[in-house]
């Protein structure tokens, strides 16, 4: 990592450059802000606040893309609050650890990856589900709600579209994981959750689930009609064809995606022609999956 320190004080700055040095990092030291403004390029300034009481603003906006951390001797107005108003990420006392820099360091560098992760990432979202969004109604909505669709994208839209409305981030949870059960337990009651493959439940672990969800904050996800459930459940219908150009899926998820979403309208014996597969095969398929054939 590139550290352009800004000291007037030398012996401190080149101490502070050699044990950064010694982490790893290049450093260069300056000891005055007509010099630092002829410097580009560096992802750490380290920004003394005791430069013979000049403005730090325009150093501060010269390294406006990378972390400025203010080193002051004290706290006030024009050592901490203006600068941090002007754009400066954190400040440190002196005299401090050099641990304790490198903590703020990794800490703002780690917020700023994240930060840009997630802008881009909700670019890519609001790309990928921009033609699922038809107005969908976010008023009188009661946790726990149950989400039913022949479309995961169409589920997945409405509850980032809700996240995003609300400004409040949800934790991801799939039931086919293990420790999914564990980890709906241990979460709080008023955090917002959003939990997918609810179908795959078997009898008896949805009553379970009945019980550990009744007073959590959730979106549940299923790909088949939720019978025997007292809990709020709403269908979002899907006007495309939920197999795109670039989704290719495994025989068997195949299968059973036929099965849950066309048994009711085809009779066994058409729809196991249309599958290639025997009555037999059909009927241990419901078995293996725990698919409630619909009446």
């Amino acid at each position: 990592m590139k550290i352009l320190i800004i000291e007037n004080e030398v012996y401190l700055a080149q101490s502070i450059a050699t044990k950064l040095t010694e982490l790893g990092h290049i450093c260069e030291t300056c000891t005055s802000l007509r010099d630092a403004l002829k410097e580009k390029d560096f992802e750490v300034v380290l920004l003394s606040t005791s430069l013979n009481n000049h403005d730090l603003t325009p150093i501060i906006e010269t390294f406006k893309d990378s972390i400025v951390i203010l080193m002051v001797s004290y706290i006030s107005n024009d050592t901490v609050s203006k600068p941090l108003s002007a754009g400066a990420k954190d400040y440190i006392v002196k005299p401090f650890m050099i641990e304790e820099l490198v903590r703020k360091i990794n800490h703002h560098q780690d917020y700023e990856r994240l930060k840009k992760q997630s802008i881009n990432i909700e670019k890519y979202l609001d790309y990928t589900f921009k033609n699922e969004d038809d107005g969908f109604d976010f008023t009188n909505i009661s946790f726990p709600l149950f989400i039913t669709s022949s479309s995961q994208k169409k589920i997945d839209s409405y509850v980032y579209f809700y996240s995003k409305k609300e400004k409040e981030a949800f934790e991801f949870i799939n039931l086919e994981e293990q420790d999914a059960f564990d980890i709906i337990n241990k979460t709080s009651d008023s955090t917002l959750l959003y939990i997918i493959n609810y179908h795959l439940l078997k009898k008896q672990e949805k009553k379970e689930f009945a019980e550990i969800i009744k007073n959590k904050k959730a979106f549940i996800s299923s790909l088949e009609n939720i019978e025997e459930n007292n809990f709020k459940t709403i269908e979002l219908l899907s006007q495309t064809n939920i197999f795109t150009h670039s989704d290719i899926l495994p025989i068997e998820d195949y299968v059973k995606y036929i099965v849950i979403n066309y048994q009711h309208k085809f009779p066994d014996t058409e729809l196991s022609k249309k599958l290639g597969i025997s009555r037999k095969s059909l009927w241990e398929k419901r078995k293996k999956y725990d698919i409630i054939k619909k009446k």
